[in-house]
């Protein structure tokens, strides 16, 4: 006789890493968005966006001072909406 119980098994640790995989990706790239912009920005590239001004003063220094921040409150906003439609597509959600 065929032993059936190590498929359902199988196919929810299929199901487990996909959906671990896809919550680490989104991780990862709201991670790195937000270092280009608050370091990346901020710090690095300041002197090449010092010709750009907005709201009074220099690109660089608008993306240290309060780009970051806006930044990080939409990646706040995205991982939530995102989180939301992943978790629905693996039958997660919350009720």
């Amino acid at each position: 006789m065929a032993d059936h119980t190590s498929q359902p098994a199988q196919a929810g640790q299929k199901s487990d890493a996909g959906y671990w995989s896809a919550n680490v990706r989104i991780i990862l790239v709201s991670l790195v968005i937000w270092a280009i912009c608050s370091f990346g920005f901020g710090i690095l590239l300041r002197p090449m966006l010092a010709g750009i001004e907005i709201g009074g003063t220099d690109l660089g220094f608008w993306f240290a001072q309060q780009g970051s921040i806006l930044v990080f409150l939409a990646l706040i906003f995205f991982y939530a909406w995102r989180m939301n439609k992943l978790d629905k597509e693996y039958g997660v959600e919350e009720e």
